[in-house]
């Protein structure tokens, strides 16, 4: 396994613990408990950047910027709805 595929693994168990993280904190029933899941959430988040700014620096991970068009089409689209 070369450092690519090992980051790209590492990213999405990253992202997986975000999620499960995300919901406790929705679903807590205490302070106690929603206030662990959100720092346990919020430090899980950063260990994504880091990982997401060392790919990128890399090349590992691209982004496309999209276009204006599109952006405002999509404005448009949510904010008349709501």
């Amino acid at each position: 396994m070369d450092d690519r595929m090992l980051m790209e693994d590492l990213l999405t168990a990253v992202k997986t613990g975000a999620t499960l993280y995300l919901h406790g904190t929705i679903e807590s029933g205490t302070a106690n408990v929603h206030g662990a899941f959100d720092a346990s959430l919020c430090d899980t988040l950063k260990m994504q950047n880091g990982i997401y700014s060392k790919m990128s620096q890399k090349g590992w991970y691209t982004s496309e910027q999209a276009p204006q068009q599109k952006i405002d089409q999509t404005r448009q689209k949510f904010s008349a709805c709501c």
